[in-house]
């Protein structure tokens, strides 16, 4: 099998890690397997460009892409399209795809398990045709993403702190706004505080994280309009992992969902797999069982 790494050297663990050292750590355990890897120390502004010279190789079996929730979201669309299996080295703070696939969060123990090759198949998701693995939001979370973009941070935990900050500044000030939603056929307009649409319903884990990645559905949350009260009732719900219980979430699951924001701002703004993104005055989000192929333990 050929491969060929591409490794965030700005993702939160690459930053204090020998990458030269990493890069003969991860082609030692593939070829143990009897495969063969080419890795690319790049900077987070290269990430993309190194990704499509690598998929544009004709001879390549697989793309591992090492880095945050931002690099593998970004990996994970173009394999997808590219229609190459991908594997994951979680190097970020959160490392949600990580989890939900299985995968160790050690990025020394991680090669060995995608070496073995195990190939699965999982779901991806899609708005107006952007790929995520993870979910697209709007509201509450996105609010909170501008708010901790705005600050200054330097690690996983100044990170974790300036979330923090930012999720009490949105329980003081919660957004709502109105939207028109198509889903299972039906369409209906209502405010609400938040919107979240993800790959797969979320299951038990504290991170929002469903509980497997082949069921084949979008799961949909709509949140009723909130206080400041009720953001704080509903952030503890959050921590105690009891969300779907909150009286203002409306939890169902559809194949396609069709959103308009009647209201819509031009400064209004959307989270897709963690990062900031225009909120368009429509979305069109659709499920795609079984698309992607990845890396996983067998």
């Amino acid at each position: 099998m050929r491969v060929q790494a591409i490794l965030n050297r700005d993702g939160g663990t690459f930053r204090t890690t020998d990458l030269a050292a990493y890069a003969r750590h991860v082609q030692g355990a593939f070829a143990d397997h009897g495969h063969q890897v080419t890795c690319h120390v790049v900077g987070g502004r290269d990430v993309a460009a190194a990704i499509d010279r690598a998929l544009a190789d004709d001879g390549l079996d697989a793309l591992l892409a090492g880095g945050g929730d931002g690099t593998v979201s970004l990996a994970a669309g173009r394999a997808w399209k590219a229609g190459v299996p991908l594997g994951v080295i979680p190097a970020g703070t959160m490392n949600l795809f990580a989890r939900a696939l299985g995968l160790p969060l050690d990025i020394w123990a991680v090669p060995m398990v995608l070496a073995a090759g195990n190939t699965l198949a999982v779901d991806i998701g899609s708005a107006d045709g952007h790929p995520f693995v993870h979910q697209f939001s709007a509201g509450l979370h996105a609010r909170m993403v501008r708010l901790r973009n705005a600050m200054t941070y330097g690690s996983r935990l100044g990170k974790m702190a300036a979330s923090l900050r930012a999720s009490l500044g949105v329980m003081l000030d919660p957004p709502v706004f109105e939207v028109t939603h198509e889903i299972n056929g039906r369409r209906e307009t209502a405010e609400v505080s938040a919107i979240s649409v993800s790959n797969n319903s979320f299951g038990s884990s504290p991170y929002l994280l469903p509980d497997r990645m082949d069921a084949g559905h979008l799961g949909v949350y709509l949140t009723d309009p909130l206080t400041p009260l009720r953001a704080a009732r509903l952030a503890i719900d959050l921590m105690l992992w009891r969300f779907k219980a909150n009286p203002a979430v409306r939890e169902t699951t559809a194949q396609a969902v069709e959103l308009h924001f009647p209201k819509h701002r031009r400064s209004a703004r959307c989270v897709i797999d963690g990062e900031l993104m225009p909120l368009p005055e429509s979305v069109s989000l659709r499920i795609h069982a079984g698309a992607l192929k990845v890396l996983g333990p067998g």
